[in-house]
């Protein structure tokens, strides 16, 4: 529904059709090792489910446990147990349409400036640095990745080391919101507004 008419990875700026295909040639992409995964688009958390869970008790004791009595922790405890946990991972403004490849090396791994680093991804201006365990986004979304952590910060308190708030400030004011950030800000509010009106119709039928 948001992106219905904006069919671009979040990344690369490849298109993709109504089964998540990636079109490699509408953005020179080209596979760094996992091409199966590269031809699907997946959903991005901007700011990973690690930056926003490790530090819970969920995802650090095996509160958890299964039918049959194992304990268990980490996402898929705070999935089923922390409601703040899960209202955070499915934020709207916090997930992008994203190339498989990228989502999987991204991983975890903090967006920072690298120097150096080879293009892996053919034209595509995505770096990832395993070793430091960095990535480096291409120009024109930096501003919007800044963004969206200062909108997880305020929200959910989310927090953001000194060394990461100056970068998102220098992103933040060198690639300033645009016409289709706008827009999608906008389709994501309507869809919670609407689940919202309806959550309320709910509570008010049943009394």
């Amino acid at each position: 529904e948001v992106y219905v008419d904006h069919k671009e990875t979040f990344y690369c700026g490849c298109g993709y059709d109504d089964k998540k295909r990636v079109n490699a040639k509408s953005c020179g992409y080209e596979p760094r090792k996992n091409r199966r995964r590269g031809e699907r688009i997946e959903w991005e958390h901007v700011v990973p489910a690690h930056a926003l869970g490790h530090t819970r008790q969920c995802w650090r004791e095996p509160i958890c446990s299964t039918r049959k009595g194992k304990s268990y922790k980490g996402r898929r405890c705070c999935e089923k147990v922390d409601p703040q946990f899960r209202a955070m991972v499915s934020d709207l403004r916090n997930l992008v349409p994203a190339v498989g490849e990228l989502n999987g090396d991204r991983s975890n791994f903090s967006f920072s400036q690298l120097q150096g680093e080879p293009r892996r991804y053919g034209s595509c201006a995505f770096e990832v640095d395993h070793k430091a365990r960095r990535a480096e986004p291409r120009a024109s979304v930096r501003g919007d990745i800044a963004r969206t952590y200062f909108y997880m910060q305020q929200t959910y308190q989310l927090p953001i080391s000194d060394k990461q708030q100056r970068l998102f400030e220098a992103w933040d004011r060198a690639d300033p919101i645009d016409a289709w950030e706008q827009q999608r800000t906008s389709r994501i509010d309507a869809i919670i507004e609407r689940k919202r009106a309806k959550l309320a119709g709910q509570i008010v039928g049943s009394r």
